[in-house]
């Protein structure tokens, strides 16, 4: 992850949730009361986020001692600690909902897209992510899905071009969408086109597409439609596809198949922190 954008993003978390101070906390506990807490997986999972308990606690109290016993992308089960902390006990609650937030978030897309590839069972395709990420969240969102197994889609509007449905509609075309953004995109910019019909893909591999998405085909459907795409051109299929059905799209030719339920309902790996007493003084 880009470290300034992490830094800077960490910030923001942690003013939203502290903001004029943590009234709990710096209540009971002088500044100089430490403590030591330990962060315990209480289910089976992918870790992502790991780093980020470290990232968090730097910016509360450069003081606080951070011991990782896993990496992003290991598995863990329930009971297992993943990481230890020691500080300021002030500090490390502080901190504790922020983190907790991320990790688990993280984890539990991490968890979702390896279950993904395990059930797909084909090597030959890539599972990947959209853009159907929490606001804010998608930098963290995306970076779980490579822990996870999975690859990256676009990461927004800005870095690849995606032409559908609504834009061929309002277009009049595929072929004259393609030959608008050829015009005003460098060589470097693959466009990508949706398609539902077999007109439409051979018409997207006529006007020049460097990527194709099925969208809402089922297995059958993807299989011929592959058929028709000349080597050098990428394949996708996306839409209507769950985990229950993902196994029927294994050997249909296609490179790439992306789920959004991978990042806009997942659900949270169950990771907390817990405390041990303050050092005695």
């Amino acid at each position: 992850m880009n470290q300034l954008k992490l830094t800077r993003l960490l910030e923001s978390f942690l003013m939203e949730d502290v903001g004029d101070g943590d009234l709990t906390s710096n209540a009971i506990f002088p500044i100089e009361k430490r403590g030591r807490g330990i962060f315990l997986a209480k289910a089976e999972g992918i870790l992502s986020g790991m780093d980020l308990i470290a990232a968090t606690y730097r910016l509360l109290d450069p003081t606080i001692e951070v011991t990782a016993h896993f990496a992003d992308g290991n598995r863990v089960y329930p009971g297992e600690i993943i990481a230890e902390v020691n500080g300021p006990i002030r500090h490390l609650l502080t901190g504790e909902r922020v983190i907790l937030n991320l990790l688990q978030r993280m984890s539990g897309i991490a968890t979702m897209t390896r279950k993904c590839v395990e059930v797909l069972n084909d090597k030959s395709i890539q599972i990947c992510d959209t853009r159907k990420t929490a606001p804010g969240l998608r930098m963290f969102d995306k970076y779980a899905v490579t822990t996870g197994g999975g690859k990256n889609h676009r990461n927004g509007l800005y870095d690849g071009v995606m032409i559908k449905d609504n834009h061929i509609s309002f277009c009049g075309s595929i072929t004259k969408a393609v030959h608008a953004v050829r015009e005003k995109v460098g060589h470097m910019v693959q466009i990508e086109v949706e398609t539902e019909t077999r007109q439409e893909v051979q018409e997207a591999v006529k006007a020049g597409a460097d990527v194709i998405m099925f969208d809402n085909r089922s297995p059958e459907e993807i299989r011929e439609f592959t058929q028709l795409i000349p080597d050098g051109i990428v394949t996708e299929a996306s839409g209507g596809i769950t985990l229950d059905s993902l196994a029927s799209y294994a050997n249909t030719g296609v490179h790439y198949i992306s789920l959004g339920f991978l990042t806009h309902s997942v659900k949270a790996l169950d990771i907390s922190l817990q405390v041990n007493e303050g050092e005695k003084k």
